[in-house]
């Protein structure tokens, strides 16, 4: 008898209490090449697919742990967190939605700021975390990185904020909308200061962020295949009436126009 057929025999007469506890995330599908990868390995290898290179979302921590120092990172206003000020409700509300967007990504907010050390030099850095609702900019983002910003301004330390966005949050309004002119007014007093910002732009970046702070760095970076972009291009084609070119709005498209510096993976 096969191994296979024994299995398949062995696996119809197991009780529903008996059941195999396989997990079942043993095994994750590239979503670009199709390629199933085995979990552990995809870890290994930084969430970035050994076939087609594709990279996975990471969460703000993984990111932090991949590229500083080992331990070095020292968050600041970790207690900020949303309130519903508005008592705004969709098909639920902001409050509800508040409360499982914490649960989900195990965070206060969309961003984590702080200070970390690389190759053992200082840095102030801000990531964003597009498992809290899609990353997304509100009051409270925008106040914690000009925070970040102006403490960037005083210890005159490089300024590096990673972005991973749907853009402004629409549950706070027009409040959310004011956070794209703040963060940019900070990051005009940090040139001013001529304290360098890098802005490394993750998939996706989009929306309000892009259209602020995301593209105002002195060097940016992109994650290979990025989404980059203010609106999207089913939005675009439908406004233009033209269909867009192939690869637009991705990392490698915005690098051959000038407008990445450099494709990083």
């Amino acid at each position: 008898m096969s191994i296979l057929k024994w299995f398949s025999q062995k696996k119809k007469k197991l009780s529903k209490s008996e059941k195999l506890n396989i997990p079942g995330d043993l095994w994750i599908k590239c979503p670009s090449c199709m390629e199933v990868l085995f979990s552990k390995d995809l870890e290994k290898n930084y969430k970035i697919c050994s076939q087609c290179q594709f990279h996975f979302r990471i969460s703000a921590k993984e990111r932090i742990d991949y590229i500083f120092d080992m331990n070095s990172f020292e968050e600041i206003c970790s207690e900020y967190k949303p309130v519903d000020f508005l008592s705004f409700n969709d098909t639920e509300s902001y409050a509800k939605r508040i409360k499982k967007a914490t649960v989900k990504s195990k965070r206060n907010e969309a961003v984590l700021i702080g200070t970390a050390l690389l190759k053992n030099r200082l840095m102030n850095v801000g990531v964003m975390d597009f498992s809290y609702m899609g990353g997304s900019m509100g009051t409270v983002v925008g106040e914690k990185l000009t925070v970040l910003i102006e403490r960037a301004i005083e210890n005159r330390h490089p300024l590096v904020i990673f972005t991973s966005s749907g853009g402004a949050r629409m549950q706070e309004g027009i409040l959310s909308l004011m956070q794209m002119a703040k963060t940019s007014a900070a990051l005009e007093k940090l040139a001013v200061a001529k304290v360098p910002f890098i802005s490394v732009l993750c998939d996706p970046t989009t929306g309000g962020t892009s259209a602020s702070f995301a593209m105002l760095g002195d060097i940016h970076f992109a994650e290979p295949g990025a989404l980059i972009s203010f609106a999207g291009p089913r939005v675009i084609e439908q406004t233009i009436r033209q269909k867009i070119p192939k690869g637009f709005q991705r990392a490698e498209f915005l690098l051959d126009h000038g407008m990445v510096d450099r494709v990083v993976p």
